[in-house]
């Protein structure tokens, strides 16, 4: 679905990344690691077009990313879910509202898809809170609304850039069941994180590969994890 090809990365003239190459398919479950400032951020930009690569071929569901227009990149994006470690809402709009955003964005009634929203939302464990406001939410609420938000278009893959970085251990495990289950439902997940206790449980419960990024380019994680 997301391939990168021989991608390498440059910002200013310095490479970031270097060379990569990484298949996202169907059903398939990676984590990505490394030091702060590999680049595992700017590998997950390449994925979804904030960034376009310098070098090399990303493609996206079968379509070259140099030849995708700008209504394109929309399209593209409602089939990729983004979580993110430092969670962005609307704070005059509910738990709801803000979930179902991507919903608006589209151009589709929030009242339509309710029934769709409350169960989601109970599947993520906020059932209880869909009036609240983000200033009420824990921390740990706020990343399962967020990833809530991310799913509620149904996309194939699922992007998540250090989504426990600011969570306590339970908090964490609980978030990595989410994704182990929309793993099970076909999702292609990769997983940005420096958290190697949790990569380590979550191999206790899912075949994830795990790469590492090191000197810009990308490997496979060694069994020490």
């Amino acid at each position: 679905m997301i391939e990168l090809n021989q991608v390498s990365y440059s910002y200013g003239g310095d490479a970031l990344l270097s060379d990569i190459s990484l298949k996202l398919a169907p059903g398939s479950f990676h984590f990505l690691t490394g030091p702060s400032g590999a680049g595992k951020s700017t590998l997950l930009k390449l994925c979804y077009m904030e960034l376009m690569a310098t070098q090399g071929q990303v493609t996206l569901f079968g379509r070259a990313a140099q030849d995708i227009g700008r209504d394109g990149v929309a399209v593209v994006r409602r089939r990729v879910g983004i979580v993110h470690q430092d969670c962005k809402f609307l704070d005059h709009l509910t738990l709801l509202e803000n979930v179902s955003l991507p919903l608006t964005v589209s151009g589709q009634s929030t009242e339509a898809n309710m029934a769709e929203l409350r169960e989601l939302l109970g599947w993520v464990g906020l059932a209880g809170k869909v009036r609240a406001l983000p200033p009420e939410l824990s921390g740990g609420e706020r990343q399962r609304a967020a990833l809530a938000r991310a799913v509620i278009m149904s996309p194939d893959v699922i992007l998540a850039d250090e989504p426990t970085g600011n969570l306590d251990w339970e908090m964490s495990l609980r978030l990595l069941t989410l994704l182990v289950e929309l793993n099970r439902m076909g999702k292609a997940i990769l997983v940005a994180t420096h958290d190697l206790n949790l990569i380590r449980q979550a191999k206790s419960q899912v075949a994830a590969r795990v790469l590492r990024i090191k000197d810009r380019r990308l490997q496979l994680a060694g069994a020490d994890l």
